[in-house]
């Protein structure tokens, strides 16, 4: 483009009758790409050595999500394009787009705070960090290292599909999973539908076959416990434990019997103690308990002439009045 500042690569050749020069371009770069290298390998080398690339540490992607989070850009092919392949091998489930500004200033803090969003939201089993082609300087958001350890804390499977698929950047290194294109993504993510349904209808019919053989198997199984059963005359054992049951449960009544009947008159004798030592009982005997007030009188000297005072009988009470007091002397 016209003001654009490059590094050309290549010989120079000398043009004896016209007495010119001419240079031969073998390759050519956009200047200051040499730094951005370097800056790259420099952040690559230093996250892989915290164990950011670790291969151990990625997670399986889920068969069949509920949800696909992309953070893109709302602009432009790539979500269309995602979508499009996403609905045709899987017309049920249902992407979140996070609209992001995939390139600028900002776009790499902009991008993780989408891939922290779309983390957060149960709808999403799986997330897409994806991006068109461009030059190294146009993919390098994806190369910021607030996106990389964005990524690596995510708790779902982050899948990387920045640029073509010549381009590499940290987010795939980072990232669970990386797709060549942003198309690829979505095939990777999303599981034809017809295939699914082919994969439940044979496990269908090896389930059906196994229960089947199984089913076999244990009547086969039955019918040889049956005749020796039938060879071993199970029946006449069968009487005896029944006998000895019967004259067990009839020794059991017995006993249970037994054992109420002597609770019974236990209880009895009981009930005819308590009666005989009942209040009661003493009054119908002759005897009278005499209360002035609340009180009960149990001495003369409780008593003076012309003291009204009641008499309780075993069928009654009588008002009484006291004439005269005679204490005898003990």
């Amino acid at each position: 483009k016209d003001g654009m500042k490059v590094i050309l690569r290549g010989n120079v050749g000398l043009y004896v009758k016209a007495g010119s020069y001419q240079f031969y371009v073998d390759g050519m770069e956009e200047e200051g790409l040499g730094e951005i290298h370097l800056r790259m390998e420099q952040l690559k080398k230093k996250l892989e050595a915290e164990g950011l690339f670790d291969a151990s540490l990625k997670k399986p992607l889920p068969l069949l999500p509920r949800g696909v989070g992309i953070a893109t850009s709302k602009t432009g092919a790539v979500i269309h394009d995602m979508t499009r392949v996403g609905w045709r091998r899987h017309p049920g489930i249902p992407f979140y787009l996070y609209p992001v500004s995939v390139q600028g200033a900002g776009a790499a803090r902009e991008i993780a705070a989408a891939v922290e969003a779309l983390d957060r939201l149960d709808e999403v089993d799986v997330i897409i960090v994806a991006r068109g082609g461009g030059s190294l300087e146009d993919l390098w958001e994806f190369n910021e290292e607030i996106l990389a350890r964005t990524i690596y804390k995510c708790k779902k499977p982050v899948v990387s599909a920045v640029g073509h698929e010549t381009d590499f950047s940290i987010s795939d290194f980072v990232a669970d999973l990386r797709a060549p294109t942003p198309s690829a993504a979505a095939e990777l993510v999303v599981p034809r539908r017809d295939q699914l349904l082919e994969t439940i209808d044979k496990l269908h019919t090896r389930m059906r076959r196994a229960c089947e053989m199984t089913l076999a198997d244990r009547a086969a199984a039955l019918g040889d416990l049956t005749a020796r059963l039938a060879r071993k005359a199970p029946e006449k054992q069968i009487s005896i434990i029944s006998e000895r049951v019967q004259g067990i449960s009839q020794r059991m009544a017995l006993l249970y019997k037994q054992a109420l009947e002597q609770k019974a008159r236990a209880l009895s004798e009981l009930a005819l103690r308590i009666t005989a030592a009942s209040p009661k009982a003493t009054l119908a005997r002759g005897y009278a308990i005499v209360r002035r007030g609340k009180s009960t009188v149990h001495s003369v000297s409780m008593l003076k002439p012309d003291d009204r005072f009641t008499v309780t009988l075993s069928d009654g009470s009588v008002e009484a009045k006291t004439l005269h007091v005679h204490k005898e002397e003990i």
